[in-house]
């Protein structure tokens, strides 16, 4: 059952978590610009988790916008399509965000079309079954837009023993910068509520919640609104704005007041998550034939000329949306993919934007500093502030220790990476850092074992 009573208007939360300053004013204000379609385009194949795509054209091809590209290489797998008419000039290595060459397709554009979506047989989403649901959304190259860029069919491929009870939608965007699902849900609110009823019919949830930190009351008042007139059971829940308040895990708490036990997902709750913009993607296929050939980001900081919103076509250089917002300052220091807590730092701008991009972050001199690490002087800040109540400080000195059993022993792959230990830290120890490195070691020792057996 839920926690909320009375009219919702209760401010529920998570215990733990961390109280930055959210920067939201650089640009929440700013209504969603699109930019020009660029001259060229680049699409790697893997910018999503799984399988990377399949190239299905060939170099000097022409190629329709909306057009499929490549298709998916497995089940954990999406289709990539063309965000514009033009020609294929080159499939191979080019940089991507993740900081390595990655296999990729890239498109010059048509400067003399006028950019139409090519359309195609997108099927009537009241005319399938689940099964029909799924292979579509697969199609359409639809991935979670909250950043993790997960497959979308394959989280809502829900197992027959495992039903879903709670649909949620995540409008927390707790990451201090960011403001393009703030964007959407004021901009779009009504494709929104049209992807909810598409995936609705399909998930058959008893109960809806769309969360929104209450730093955005404008997008509660909005949803509340469209809300009243939709025949879905939706509660439109203020929630308490901390980080990660975002994270689906600490959601679910704040609403349900459960945790999701360590090594289960959300669905063994009986709750699916799903982010705002991955549903109004979900409404413009069906309604519009346009699978996920462009989303809608955050350009900010203060190192940035004009913070903006933009909807950018997937495959655009960041330079040049980059570009577009004015350019960058004197005093730029530091360019990030994502916020400041999770976000990655890149060397470049000349990298494309991927489904999974969420924002550009460009800080000043005065924003960066390189740390001093000390020891750690067991103050515990680090415990109060982790949102699953790991022991960061212990798991730490494991790390350094190289002793990743006994961090698996205490439940490290838990850690979702959020960063608040590492925000809290007086010793400015690098903890997440230290976290990712040993996760990843434990799951190739895991990998190795599986191909043994």
């Amino acid at each position: 059952m839920s926690r909320l009573t009375g009219n919702g208007n209760e401010l529920l939360t998570f215990q733990h978590g961390v109280h930055p300053h959210d920067y939201k004013e650089l640009s929440n204000q700013c209504a969603i610009e699109r930019l020009p379609f660029p001259d060229t385009l680049t699409l790697p194949l893997a910018q999503h988790i799984g399988a990377p795509s399949k190239p299905i054209v060939r170099k000097g091809q022409r190629v329709r916008r909306g057009e499929k590209i490549a298709e998916a290489a497995g089940f954990v797998s999406v289709a990539l399509h063309s965000p514009v008419d033009g020609e294929v000039e080159a499939i191979g290595l080019f940089d991507h965000p993740n900081g390595q060459m990655q296999q990729s397709i890239r498109i010059r554009t048509d400067r003399f079309s006028a950019q139409q979506i090519a359309g195609g047989q997108v099927p009537d989403p009241t005319t399938l079954d689940r099964k029909g649901f799924i292979g579509a959304l697969q199609e359409a190259g639809i991935v979670g837009l909250g950043g993790a860029a997960f497959p979308s069919h394959v989280k809502f491929n829900l197992p027959d023993d495992k039903p879903c009870r709670y649909l949620m939608l995540n409008g927390c965007e707790c990451e201090p910068f960011l403001t393009c699902d703030h964007r959407v849900m004021l901009e779009y609110a009504g494709e929104l509520l049209d992807g909810l009823a598409i995936l609705q019919s399909f998930v058959e949830a008893e109960e809806i919640y769309i969360a929104i930190e209450n730093n955005k009351p404008d997008a509660i008042e909005t949803l509340r609104r469209a809300a009243a007139t939709s025949p879905l059971p939706i509660q439109v829940v203020g929630l308490q704005t901390k980080y990660p308040q975002g994270a689906e895990k600490m959601m679910i708490t704040a609403i349900l007041g459960q945790e999701v036990p360590s090594g289960k997902l959300p669905i063994d709750l009986g709750v699916l998550v799903a982010n705002v913009g991955t549903v109004v993607a979900i409404s413009q296929y069906f309604r519009q034939s346009q699978p996920l050939i462009e989303r809608v980001i955050t350009v900010t900081g203060t190192a940035v000329g004009r913070p903006t919103n933009l909807l950018v076509p997937i495959g655009a250089s960041m330079q040049e949306v980059v570009d577009y917002c004015g350019g960058i300052t004197d005093d730029a220091a530091r360019i990030l993919l994502g916020g400041p807590m999770m976000g990655v730092v890149q060397k470049t701008l000349d990298i494309p934007v991927v489904k999974g991009t969420s924002g550009i972050l460009v800080l000043t001199e005065n924003e960066v500093r390189d740390l001093t690490t000390y020891h750690c002087i067991r103050c515990g800040r680090c415990l109060d502030a982790c949102p699953l109540f790991l022991n960061p400080a212990r798991l730490g000195l494991l790390a350094k220790r190289g002793q990743w059993e006994a961090m698996e022993e205490l439940n490290v792959l838990d850690c979702f990476e959020c960063a608040a230990c590492s925000y809290v830290c007086p010793s400015a120890i690098p903890l997440v850092q230290s976290f990712r490195v040993a996760k990843g070691i434990i799951r190739e020792k895991r990998a190795r074992a599986k191909t043994a057996n």
